[in-house]
């Protein structure tokens, strides 16, 4: 008997194996779904969730199969997929449980940059694209390492607002801003706490990070008028959120967004007047 093409192990410490390289692959992730297309596959890709907005077109060409955590399993087993790629964070257990009944379910568990490139490469290895992986994640790695050694600016990063939630440090958001120099009151906390207004406040902030997504901070002045007026004398800026919490090939781009950031920080501005930065 000939060896599978893959025998290893995913995030959740169960075997994954196969026979051969996958040809019809269902992403439930966009960072994933972007990844398959950053490593040269498409025709092999045939579902993904209607939150993979990247790359442009795919939605309209691929059959989606639901959200990340409200997925098809009947849309699932019609694609007949030969692998299907979860997420720990981002997709359900009980999805996982039910869709390895169809194929194998690979499931990815990103906290860091570097276990970001280290999960691009384990990806291309399970793909059959591991050298085009490999260059990828060797060049976010070095474009990381290139980064300056700024001044720390203590800040709180929003992902929702009511309730308004931040991150903590086990989060891979929170190792981005790191890169960037940015230090958060709240790197201690798990996850993503909730905060309120006066815990803004108190916090003495450099600056106020409110992400698009995924919430859309972006969307309405209305979304931040609460915030600037907590805190008057913090700047509050709109971040791109896939720069900072998508971790396929949007990293490439990261470390230069990153220093755009940093520079627009430190150009003299009105206090407690609200900017753009997506």
């Amino acid at each position: 008997m000939s060896a599978p093409f893959a025998d290893t192990t995913d995030a959740l410490g169960r075997p994954i194996v196969l026979a051969d390289p996958p040809t019809r692959i269902i992403s439930l992730v966009p960072s994933l779904t972007d990844l398959l297309h950053g490593l040269g596959l498409d025709d092999e890709v045939v579902g993904l969730t209607r939150f993979c907005e990247r790359p442009a077109g795919w939605r309209e060409a691929k059959t989606i199969v639901g959200g990340t955590k409200q997925v098809d399993a009947e849309c699932v087993a019609r694609l007949q997929p030969d692998l299907i790629l979860a997420n720990q964070e981002e997709n359900t257990r009980a999805d996982v449980q039910a869709l390895s009944a169809y194929a194998p379910v690979y499931v990815t568990d990103v906290s860091t940059v570097d276990g970001a490139t280290a999960m691009i490469r384990r990806m291309g290895q399970l793909v059959d694209r591991e050298q085009r992986a490999r260059q990828t994640a060797t060049t976010i790695t070095k474009r990381f390492a290139g980064l300056p050694d700024w001044a720390p600016l203590s800040a709180a990063y929003l992902i929702w607002r009511d309730p308004h939630m931040t991150v903590g440090g086990d989060t891979f958001i929170h190792d981005v801003m790191r890169y960037g120099g940015f230090t958060s009151p709240w790197a201690n906390a798990t996850r993503y706490p909730e905060i309120t207004l006066d815990d803004l406040s108190a916090a003495d902030l450099d600056v106020i990070l409110c992400s698009t997504e995924p919430f859309p901070f972006h969307q309405k002045d209305a979304f931040t008028d609460d915030l600037r007026a907590a805190c008057p004398d913090t700047p509050v800026h709109v971040v791109d959120g896939q720069c900072f919490s998508w971790y396929g090939p949007r990293l490439l781009d990261t470390p230069a967004y990153l220093r755009e950031l940093r520079a627009t920080l430190e150009e003299p501005s009105s206090e407690g007047q609200a900017a753009s930065h997506p």
